[in-house]
């Protein structure tokens, strides 16, 4: 088991480092995130009551698909020169290679948020400080849901024409309940309620994180395997 998890760890860092250098997938993220946050001040007025009402909705559709920019780039960048052939050849475990690109993953979405919290207060003028220690475990759920749901289906869309249009068709529909949980939490407490009145629909994100993240775990072998 400790093998498992430093090789875990290895194939973490190794995204992580080639991430930090590059800055390829964060820049590019944190500039569409900005941008869908432009036009959405543009078409709603801020800190009117229709913008904190779908507030919760703009935050997760600005997440979800700067998200995809990454998951697109999480095992393209494997192709270059065979990596991922010597990835899959390499004496580690697929679950690690898998449990390793979906941290990595999880972690470039939780600095893109980093980001994203200021500039979604300042453009659509939506108080976040104050519920800001309720807002983290339904940001963290989410993401972590997405991460790991979006890790398999990168794998699976990597070698398929048009992969940046595949990748979002394969897992949005998959995604609708982590979406729709995580959306009605957010909007929720950004309204002024409490943690506790939104349980039920974290339990939901909960329950969908630990159910497909098991399930992408063992399908990860068999993806790699046909791609």
């Amino acid at each position: 088991m400790s093998l498992f998890f430093r090789q875990t760890t290895a194939i973490m860092k190794k995204d992580l480092r080639i991430e930090y250098r590059s800055k390829e997938r964060l820049s590019g993220m944190v500039f569409f995130a900005a941008l869908v946050l432009l036009i959405f001040s543009f078409a709603l007025t801020p800190g009117s009551s229709a913008m904190v009402n779908g507030a919760g909705g703009i935050f997760w559709v600005t997440v979800v698909f700067a998200g995809f920019l990454g998951l697109t780039r999480s095992f393209t960048q494997e192709q270059h020169n065979d990596c991922l052939m010597g990835l899959l050849l390499a004496p580690a475990d697929r679950g690690a290679i898998y449990l390793g690109k979906t941290l990595g993953n999880f972690i470039t979405m939780v600095v893109l948020e980093i980001f994203l919290l200021p500039m979604f207060a300042i453009l659509l003028n939506v108080a976040v400080l104050s519920p800001l220690p309720s807002l983290i475990p339904v940001m963290l759920l989410g993401t972590l849901g997405f991460a790991s749901v979006g890790t398999l289906f990168s794998a699976m869309s990597m070698n398929t024409r048009l992969k940046e249009a595949m990748l979002p068709l394969l897992t949005l529909p998959v995604l609708v309940p982590l979406i729709l949980a995580s959306v009605q939490s957010f909007s929720a407490l950004l309204s002024g309620n409490s943690l506790s009145t939104v349980s039920d629909w974290l339990r939901t994100s909960a329950a969908f994180c630990g159910i497909f993240f098991v399930a992408c775990l063992i399908l990860f072998d068999y993806v790699v395997e046909e791609s």
